[in-house]
């Protein structure tokens, strides 16, 4: 028998307030118009003043934890991505977990900006397959509203504020690909790259916080290449082809690039899960947030394959297949 992480629970929250494309053509040379055509954008959520990444993990976890019918206080884990903490330290996990009455889980951050959830599911699922936790916690959560010039059009329309987080739990399953939860995960860097898409500040660096910086031709170019080369790599490993999946839950970057990408597999668009148009981008957020959309309303179904996929600055990309 092998032991695997399945997922037993969804969880989300997003900020109370909206802007809208039309709200941002107020205060930059944009429009809705413009927004939509060039990312599929319609409107995103902002974290109110003295709301937090904190928060907004905490709401989405209570909602995961509940959905799988778990306590805080039977946590062996906890994840939380993020690139936007509430404080340079400690985690922001460990707040959550304070708050959660998680007091014997194990609570650490994870950074890996757009990637950072499926990077953390990988910890986590390590953690399940090799013994060390029975029970855990992911969440991608993030204030990335925090990190924008709101004076830059090409960067200040793209970004959102959300939290998403799932339950593991160990399970056993004979090792094949038809068995429930995570079947792997598959995580690449290349550091050479960093200048394509950064924040200009940091603690070491410049002592301040710092803004988004990204040259969005050449993050689209490469996005479509390794997102595409990733996916394959999840499919191959697991002798399983594009034809074999049922749900295709992207990082919410951007339409064009979820469009090219679902194209490069052959994949009717119909399999794949879209926030984009209502989320905006959110980060190590946008899977967890898409993810626990089409779960908590029945589009994913028990037996289903799913295939997640993310990329970030870095860069960094990341690919998982899981049956749920």
């Amino acid at each position: 028998m092998v032991t695997r992480a399945h997922v037993v629970g969804c969880g989300s929250y997003l900020p109370q307030k909206i802007l809208t494309n039309d709200d941002l053509a107020r205060k930059v040379d944009t429009s809705d118009a413009w927004i939509v055509e060039r990312t599929g954008i319609r409107q995103r959520h902002i974290a109110a003043p003295g709301e937090m990444t904190s928060d907004l993990a905490l709401a989405a976890a209570r909602q995961a934890l509940q959905n799988a019918g778990e306590a805080g206080e039977n946590l062996d884990l906890i994840v939380l991505a993020t690139a936007s903490p509430d404080d340079t330290f400690p985690a922001t996990a460990v707040k959550v977990q304070a708050a959660l009455g998680a007091h014997k889980a194990v609570a650490f951050d994870v950074q890996a900006v757009c990637s950072g959830f499926v990077y953390a599911l990988a910890v986590a699922n390590n953690f399940i397959r090799l013994g060390q936790a029975r029970t855990a916690l992911v969440i991608g959560a993030e204030t990335f509203s925090r990190l924008l010039d709101w004076t830059d059009r090409t960067t200040c329309v793209l970004f959102g504020d959300g939290a998403g987080a799932v339950v593991l739990r160990a399970g056993e399953g004979q090792g094949t690909n038809q068995d429930r939860g995570i079947l792997s995960t598959h995580l690449h860097s290349d550091g050479r790259q960093h200048d394509l898409l950064y924040a200009d500040g940091g603690p070491s660096a410049t002592g301040t916080v710092g803004k988004v910086r990204m040259h969005g031709r050449e993050v689209f170019r490469h996005a479509v290449v390794n997102l595409a080369e990733v996916l394959a790599e999840a499919l191959t490993a697991n002798g399983l082809t594009a034809q074999d999946i049922d749900w295709l839950v992207p990082h919410q970057a951007n339409k064009r690039i979820l469009d090219a990408t679902a194209k490069k597999l052959g994949l009717p668009p119909e399999k794949m899960v879209v926030t984009v148009d209502r989320h905006a981008n959110t980060s190590a957020a946008s899977i967890p947030l898409a993810l626990a959309e089409a779960a908590n309303d029945g589009r994913i179904k028990p037996g289903q394959l799913v295939l997640l996929e993310a990329m970030g600055s870095g860069f960094t990309w990341a690919a998982s297949a899981l049956r749920w």
